[in-house]
């Protein structure tokens, strides 16, 4: 099974799981945020994900990175960043340092790399863009 598959849904199902990210969420943790009935504020997807041959002394391994996005919108917390900045903290706590176990492959390493806060050209929708490193070892 292909390492990028297998840890973004780990990836997924750790975020639903989480207490703190499902206390904003309830569950609406996307690979693809569907078109309709859009998700309500706030909500996280998946974004972008990188992979990376990087072997070393006959270990296969790739190193992973992939995004994470949360995004927020409408009155009190929700209107400026805060609420979007309080999400992406609980997505960080969950993820930073996790440890997961894979069928296939076998789970080293993920820390969290950057999260860069955003207003979306739409001037109302707040985003975070969160940058994850994993190294998994394969086949």
């Amino acid at each position: 099974m292909d390492a990028s598959y297998e840890l973004a849904f780990a990836v997924m199902n750790r975020l639903k799981a989480d207490a703190a990210v499902s206390a904003f969420v309830a569950g609406q943790v996307f690979d693809r945020v569907p078109a309709e009935p859009k998700p309500q504020s706030p909500y996280t997807s998946l974004g972008p994900t990188d992979s990376v041959q990087d072997d070393a002394e006959c270990i296969a391994g790739q190193e992973i990175s992939f995004q994470v996005d949360c995004w927020s919108w409408g009155a009190g917390e929700a209107y400026g960043s805060a609420e979007v900045r309080k999400l992406a903290g609980a997505v960080r706590q969950c993820l930073h340092g996790a440890e997961f176990t894979l069928a296939e492959n076998a789970f080293v390493m993920l820390e969290h790399r950057v999260t860069r806060i955003m207003r979306d050209p739409d001037g109302v929708t707040n985003h975070a863009a969160m940058t994850f490193s994993a190294f998994v070892e394969t086949d």
